[in-house]
C-alpha cells in the first residue's frame, strides 16, 4: 500500500478502520461522527447510523474517511436512483429519503445563521420541490482535452476530486428532454474531439426553456415564470428548477408588500425576474443591476409582458442608489446577491438609504448570515426565514430572510 508523502499519521494510521455513529450532516452534505471525541467526516450517511469508515487524511482537529459499510441503517435511507451515486460529485443527498432532505436543510440553515451571523429566529421548513428527479433545467457537462478518437469523459467533477471528470451518459436530476438530447451533444463533441484535438477541454450547455432544448450559450430564450415571459441568452444565468421558482416568486412578491410599502426596488435585478413578478403590488418598481447588458433585457421583458410601472436603472457599485427618488419611508427592497454575498459599498449604501422592508434571497446562508448580522445591528429586525429547496438530492439551499427597520 502507497502511503501519500503528506500523511500525517496521528490519530490514525492511512486507511485504519474505524466504526462510528453518524452525529450530524454539515451544511457541505458530510456526515459526522467521532471516535474517542475525535471528529471523522465521512461522506453519504445520515445520522444516526453506525457504520464502518477508512481513514484517509488526518487534519489538525478532524478526519477525513471514505465509507464503507453501514452497520445499522437509517429507515430515512433510500436506493439512490442514479448508478453514479457516489462517484459523480454533483449529488449529495440521494440516499436521503427526501422528506428527511428537507428536515435536514433546515437544521443546516438555522445553524449556519446562529453559527455566522448571531441570529436565534425560527426558521420555517424547507419548501420542497413537487419534482425531486428530472427537475433541472440547466446542465453544463465538462470534458478535458480530447483523446485521439474522442473518446474522452464528458460529464461532471468525480467526488472528492478537482479535476478528475466522471462519464455521464445521462442526468437523474436533469430534465428527460435534456437526458434526451444528451446523447446527440456527447456525440458531436466527440466526433469533434477525434477530427481535430483541442489543446483544452470544454463545456457544453443543455439549457431546456420554451424553445426546446438549447445548446448555443448566445441563443435567445424564453422562460414562463407565472404569467410572465423572460428571455435571455441561454448561457447567462437564470434559476433553474422551474417547480419550485414560481412558489419562491410569489412569496418574495407578498413579503416585500406586507408592510404596505408603495415602491420597491430590485437591487440585484438581472432580467427583471423579481421586478416584474412583483410590479402589479406596488405604484412603481426599480430594478437595478450593474451589468448594462442585464438592464436591456430586463427593459425587453417589461415591454414583453406590458408592464407600465417598472424601469431599470444601470448603478455604478460605488452609488448604486444614488439616482433613486423613491422615499426610503415607502420602499421595500428585494436583494438577490451572488453567491459571495453583497460586497461592502452595497451594504454601507443600503444602511444609509434605510427602507422600511428588506428580502433577502440567497443560495448562500453563510455569506447571507454575515450580511443579516450588518443589518441587524444597522436598525432592522428579522421577521420570518423561509427556506426553498431549488436542488433536490444536493446540499444547496436557497433561503429568503425577511426584515423590517425598527431603528
Amino acid at each position: 500500500m502507497d502511503i501519500p508523502k503528506n500523511f500525517v499519521a496521528k490519530p490514525f494510521h492511512y486507511h485504519e478502520e474505524v466504526e462510528l455513529v453518524v452525529d450530524s450532516l454539515t451544511n457541505l452534505g458530510m456526515g459526522l461522527g467521532r471516535v474517542d471525541g475525535w471528529v471523522v467526516m465521512v461522506p453519504f450517511v445520515i445520522p444516526g447510523e453506525k457504520v464502518k469508515v477508512r481513514i484517509f487524511r488526518n487534519f489538525a482537529n478532524y478526519s477525513d474517511a471514505d465509507l464503507l459499510e453501514v452497520i445499522e441503517a437509517s429507515p430515512d435511507r433510500v436506493e439512490p436512483r442514479c448508478r453514479l451515486f457516489t462517484t459523480c460529485g454533483g449529488c449529495q443527498y440521494q440516499h436521503i429519503s427526501y422528506d428527511r432532505q428537507l428536515l435536514e436543510k433546515t437544521a443546516h440553515v438555522k445553524e449556519l445563521l446562529n453559527k455566522l451571523g448571531a441570529i436565534d429566529h425560527p426558521v420555517e421548513h424547507v419548501t420542497g420541490s413537487s419534482h425531486i428527479y428530472n427537475y433541472r433545467s440547466k446542465i453544463t457537462p465538462h470534458y478535458n482535452r480530447p483523446n485521439q478518437d474522442g473518446s474522452q469523459a464528458i460529464g461532471f467533477l468525480r467526488f472528492g476530486r478537482r479535476n478528475q471528470i466522471v462519464d455521464v451518459e445521462q442526468c437523474s436530476i436533469a430534465t428527460e428532454a435534456i437526458n434526451h438530447a444528451l446523447p446527440k451533444e456527447r456525440e458531436q463533441a466527440r466526433q469533434a474531439g477525434g477530427r481535430k484535438r483541442r489543446q483544452r477541454g470544454g463545456t457544453l450547455l443543455l439549457r431546456h426553456v420554451l424553445e426546446g432544448v438549447v445548446n448555443d450559450p448566445q441563443a435567445i430564450v424564453s422562460e414562463r415564470v407565472g404569467d410572465l415571459i423572460f428571455q435571455f441568452k441561454a448561457g447567462e444565468f437564470f434559476q433553474n428548477n422551474p417547480y419550485v421558482l414560481p412558489k419562491m416568486v410569489d412569496y418574495i412578491a407578498r413579503e416585500a408588500s406586507q408592510l404596505g410599502a408603495r415602491y420597491l426596488v430590485d437591487a440585484y435585478c438581472g432580467v427583471g425576474l423579481f421586478t416584474l413578478s412583483t410590479a402589479k403590488l406596488f405604484e412603481a418598481v426599480l430594478g437595478v443591476e450593474i451589468s448594462q447588458q442585464s438592464v436591456l433585457w430586463a427593459e425587453a421583458n417589461a415591454k414583453i409582458s406590458g408592464i407600465k410601472n417598472a424601469r431599470f436603472l444601470a448603478g455604478k457599485a460605488e452609488a448604486i442608489f444614488k439616482d433613486l427618488e423613491f422615499p426610503a419611508s415607502e420602499t421595500a427592497m428585494v436583494i438577490d446577491p451572488p453567491r459571495k454575498g453583497c460586497d461592502e459599498a452595497f451594504r454601507k449604501q443600503l444602511l444609509k438609504y434605510r427602507p422600511q422592508r428588506l428580502i433577502y434571497a440567497s443560495c448562500d446562508p453563510a455569506t447571507q448570515a454575515r450580511d443579516l448580522k450588518e443589518f441587524v445591528v444597522g436598525g432592522y429586525a428579522i421577521t420570518r426565514i423561509q427556506p426553498f429547496d431549488l436542488f433536490p438530492h444536493t446540499r444547496h439551499i436557497e433561503n429568503i430572510v425577511s426584515l423590517k427597520l425598527v431603528n
